[in-house]
């Protein structure tokens, strides 16, 4: 049975989700006030939600005034982004014979269904495509400590990304081609590992590129 979502869900998911469509903005101070009084309720629930959010590094306290929105630095990105680069092309290359036909056609049936019918994204699709992608891939290896921790990268990335793009979301499109998985998946198919883990390489520091 799923469980139900509770209040200071409900709060975290808003707040969160706000950041991300550029609603509340890097170095915005948000209150407990405002929220007590958007979401009609005490203070309890949303001081949860706060402190969750400060666990996770998305806001920082600030006793007697609120609570900021931290801003990821490009320092930031581009650790986050060599680390995923280490551990996932040495999962690909350690759990090489893992992944099966089956596999491919599943990371194939992503490009399918998220690329192929359009010609063009916008900025937040493509990220969303790019993110089901990379922990489909992660999934075959059947290790789920190394799937939560690409899992949380990649939230993180999220709101470097919303951080970078979320003004240009409604202008900016990114093109469709998904070069870098299609590349991916032909070395699969091929049994091409060292042409693999060069292209997921490829697509893991195309991220930095983009926001810089």
């Amino acid at each position: 049975m799923k469980k139900s979502e509770t209040l200071k869900d409900k709060i975290y998911n808003d707040v969160f989700d706000g950041i991300i469509k550029g609603e509340y903005l890097s170095d915005q101070i948000l209150s407990e006030k405002s929220l007590m009084e958007k979401f009609k309720t005490s203070k309890a629930p949303v001081r949860e939600a706060l402190i969750e959010l400060c666990n996770e590094g998305i806001l920082r306290s600030i006793p007697r005034y609120g609570y900021e929105i931290i801003k990821l630095t490009d320092k930031d990105v581009s650790d986050i982004q060599k680390f995923r680069i280490i551990l996932e092309c040495e999962c690909l290359s350690r759990y090489w014979d893992m992944i099966t036909p089956d596999h491919i056609a599943q990371l194939e049936q992503i490009i399918t269904e998220d690329y192929a019918n359009c010609t063009e994204y916008n900025a937040i699709v493509h990220w969303e495509n790019n993110s089901r992608f990379h922990l489909l891939l992660m999934s075959f290896f059947k290790n789920q400590y190394i799937y939560n921790t690409i899992k949380s990268s990649l939230s993180i990335l999220t709101r470097a990304y919303a951080q970078f793009y979320w003004d240009k979301w409604h202008t900016t499109q990114f093109k469709t081609s998904a070069e870098c998985h299609e590349k991916f998946i032909k070395c699969l198919k091929s049994n091409d590992k060292y042409g693999a883990i060069k292209a997921l390489e490829w697509d893991l520091s195309g991220f930095h590129e983009k926001t810089i």
